[in-house]
């Protein structure tokens, strides 16, 4: 049998404009103003030392010493009061409860573990969230899809992804799985699916009905 691997961030959870915008709130609070949409553009599926250095060109300066720590913090203390899943996401993942999954992601577990348990979604992956943190190399590497297979006893070639990155794309195609590009995320705009398209995505999705229709046609064939 199969296995279904899952991207949290943009694809369970709809968490990136959320932490984009407290994002972009902290950067402006730093002397950039800065919208959600310039956030997303700008730091959105990028590394974190990556986003720090793009966040320090524009403010001119060192961010402080305690700002991943504190942006984390806030974050999470979004999540806590607005996080919602991606519509259709919880529906999708107890229909094919009979086919082995698991979440495959770049953030931390504790991260992880506190949005599952908002969305009442922890005892469907319970033993099976994967972080980057458990890796050598994140994405678009495909150590953490390696990894997930491997835990889950399946094939790569009999694995079927779901993601929202063009990062996560390359790395779930690098590791010889399907892909499926979602773009049903509220931090989605106009040409993500190109985006995800042209990182190798095999198929393409805007919706989680989408998303099982090809899943049946997958795991059928």
């Amino acid at each position: 049998m199969g296995a279904l691997i899952f991207d949290f961030d943009g694809v369970i959870a709809d968490s990136e404009a959320i932490a984009n915008t407290v994002l972009a709130e902290t950067v402006t609070d730093l002397g950039h103003a800065t919208t959600l949409d310039q956030a997303l553009a700008r730091y959105c599926g990028k590394r974190w030392g990556d986003v720090i250095a793009e966040i320090e060109r524009a403010i001119g300066k060192s961010v402080p010493d305690d700002f991943s720590g504190a942006l984390k913090q806030a974050t999470l203390e979004r999540f806590r009061t607005d996080l919602q899943e991606v519509s259709g996401a919880g529906a999708f993942i107890r229909r094919f409860a009979h086919i082995p999954r698991c979440i495959a992601s770049s953030s931390s577990i504790d991260r992880l573990q506190l949005c599952l348990s908002i969305l009442g979604l922890e005892a469907e992956f319970e033993g099976r969230v994967f972080s980057a943190d458990m890796v050598a190399r994140g994405k678009p590497h495909p150590d953490i899809f390696l990894l997930a297979a491997e835990r889950l006893g399946a094939k790569p070639g009999a694995c079927l992804v779901i993601e929202d990155s063009a990062g996560g794309i390359k790395a779930a195609t690098a590791a010889g799985m399907t892909t499926i590009g979602l773009c049903a995320a509220s931090h989605i705009r106009d040409g993500h699916d190109a985006v995800l398209r042209d990182a190798g995505a095999v198929h393409l999705a805007n919706s989680w009905a989408e998303v099982e229709r090809l899943a049946r046609q997958f795991f059928t064939a």
